[in-house]
């Protein structure tokens, strides 16, 4: 790659729309396989969903986890979402990442109909679910730690040329593409994909199935961004950028395993809080690997192997299970889940 013509944050705004010849033909490429793998969840059906629901098939317990994991990724859905259009698709002047961008945020909006179709058929309190931020301690918590590690870099004021304005972008990307879409998500999707391992809900879990294929690209894509915005600006990784990093993710990871024993408060569907506490442990570790940082949580085992069974490699597009290697800076989805 040519970092001159292909620098990610320049005040030369010549080249955002010239996508041809590639600079960052990676991105160009996943913006490509996710275009082909376009999805509605409308198209999935939700009757026998209904059914099990409505016939009492679904436990308490269960139902409670539904509602739980539908809340945080409706709150933490629209945040990604505004922020890439705001802050992400505003500083970056490459043309191919920037159309990578507009389809990640169209995919968030396309997540928040997914939350709205399975309310809707579930007859769900629709407050209820997208008031979870606000309402449900261990999700308003993840919320606000979200807002508290990343300043404003929407004001209109904002330099994105100088050393401090690229280390509060990377703090920016660093925060939603590896602490809340490769962190907090994942819990989320194991809980919800067990149940269609126990043929309960089949159509919620198909519909986190393909959202799990989206937000892997989401990371392979984010990673990618961190580590060419590194390379091309080494001055702006330093140890204290680092450190704090690593603190966020340890954080992180601390919130999410509270979020885990909120929702899973008895053990059901073969699934119990203490079990996530070593996937986190396995998360936080691929993500520090993937952008190249030593620091290691003390488990590195993954309780959920079956995860890359429940999702259909091959016929969802073969996002999950191979590694990104063809080019430098790419993060592995080999272990994303």
């Amino acid at each position: 790659m040519d970092t001159k013509t292909g620098e990610l944050l320049t005040d030369n705004i010549a080249g955002v729309n010239r996508i041809l010849p590639h600079k960052h033909k990676y991105a160009w490429d996943l913006f490509l396989k996710s275009c082909a793998n376009n999805w509605m969840p409308t198209e999935i059906s939700m009757q026998n969903d209904i059914k099990q629901w409505k016939n009492n098939e679904i436990t308490d317990d269960e139902k409670l986890l539904v509602k739980r994991c539908l809340g945080f990724f409706a709150g933490s859905e629209s945040l990604v979402g505004n922020n890439l259009l705001l802050s992400a698709f505003r500083f970056i002047t490459d043309a191919e990442c920037r159309q990578y961008i507009l389809r990640q945020a169209f995919e968030e909006s396309l997540h928040n109909l997914t939350v709205v179709y399975i309310c809707d058929s579930l007859d769900l309190e629709i407050e209820e679910v997208f008031a979870a931020y606000e309402n449900i301690p261990s999700i308003k918590a993840k919320d606000d730690f979200l807002m508290s590690i990343t300043n404003d870099i929407s004001d209109q004021n904002f330099d994105s040329t100088s050393k401090e304005g690229k280390q509060e972008i990377l703090r920016n990307f660093l925060t939603y593409w590896i602490v809340c879409e490769g962190t907090f998500f994942f819990s989320g999707f194991a809980m919800l994909l067990a149940l269609g391992r126990q043929n309960k809900l089949q159509g919620v879990s198909d519909q986190i199935k393909y959202t799990l294929r989206d937000e892997s690209s989401h990371i392979a894509f984010g990673t990618y961004l961190i580590n060419t915005l590194i390379d091309q600006n080494p001055e702006i990784w330093t140890k204290e950028i680092q450190d704090e990093f690593v603190s966020h993710i340890k954080k992180a990871v601390e919130l999410e395993i509270e979020y885990a024993h909120d929702v899973l408060p008895t053990g059901i569907l073969g699934l119990n809080a203490e079990m996530f506490v070593d996937y986190m442990h396995y998360i936080g570790n691929r993500r520090l690997e993937a952008i190249g940082l030593d620091y290691r949580f003390p488990s590195d085992k993954n309780p959920f192997p079956w995860l890359g069974e429940v999702v259909d490699v091959q016929a969802m597009g073969n996002f999950f299970e191979r590694r990104v290697r063809e080019y430098q800076q790419s993060g592995s989805l080999e272990d994303d889940f």
